[in-house]
């Protein structure tokens, strides 16, 4: 039953990643994903781990779902304020995970200012800070050796294939905004927003970054509507981890108001 689940979460996950970073068959990527889905049951369409620059990165609401798989008794966290600097914008946290009651906890220490978070969440190096001691902490609870994406700085931005920049390239971009997304899914988008109570500015920024493009009209239909599927699916098994990543958007909302 287990191993009959694990290879359809395999499948779904090669099919998945092809899909969206234009991956061939034989690429070693893939091959690297498979141990990933059989040793942790990551899952791409759940945006528990996502490509980056060649990499492949474990995202923080994929670690809170392995954790909670694992029946994690629960976790700690401090604020450590001799290594922080409020006013320049420079926080630094202590986590510590409980894989058992009787676990004496695996401890993770996360910091984050201006010069090493991404654009994207500018203004929010606070919870930046805090999320990544968090990761560090779950991963090394459960043994977990790739990188988290929110521990990264700013240096490491998606990278669209060469299919995708191919296939953008002989389109016309929309300049109105609405790039290649029909009435169709559009309405599917709005609907999602509204059943589920999101925020759209901030899922607007998450799905460009999903789609690997620096603004929403630059994805393509295809990518979009794997979006749609993707959020979907999340909102509809585990809002709250949704919500989460959500959330780690909301420096890009701030900084546009």
């Amino acid at each position: 039953m287990l191993a009959a689940k694990s290879s359809s979460l395999c499948q779904r996950n090669r099919r998945l990643a092809r899909q969206k970073w234009g991956l061939e068959r034989n690429h070693p990527l893939l091959a690297t994903l498979k141990s990933l889905t059989e040793d942790l049951a990551l899952s791409v369409s759940a945006g528990d781990v996502i490509l980056l620059q060649g990499n492949w990165y474990v995202t923080h609401a994929g670690l809170l779902r392995v954790a909670k798989r694992n029946r994690c008794s629960g976790m700690k966290v401090q604020f450590i304020a001799e290594l922080s600097e409020p006013a320049a914008r420079r926080f630094a946290f202590e986590a510590t995970v409980f894989k058992s009651k009787t676990c004496q906890g695996f401890a993770g220490y996360g910091d984050a200012d201006p010069s090493n978070v991404s654009a994207l969440v500018q203004g929010a190096e606070l919870r930046v800070a805090e999320t990544r001691a968090i990761n560090r902490a779950l991963r090394k609870a459960y043994g977990i050796g790739i990188c988290s994406v929110e521990e990264i700085g700013s240096s490491a931005e998606p990278v669209p294939s060469s299919r995708e920049t191919n296939k953008r390239s002989s389109q016309p971009v929309n300049g109105n905004g609405n790039g290649y997304v029909g009435p169709k899914v559009r309405d599917r988008l709005c609907q999602l927003i509204r059943q589920h109570q999101l925020d759209a500015s901030l899922v607007k920024s998450y799905a460009a970054d999903f789609c690997g493009a620096k603004e929403l009209r630059y994805a393509t239909r295809e990518q979009v509507e794997n979006f749609v599927a993707h959020l979907a699916e999340w909102a509809e098994k585990d809002r709250n981890a949704l919500l989460c990543q959500l959330n780690s958007y909301l420096g890009s909302k701030e900084g546009a108001a």
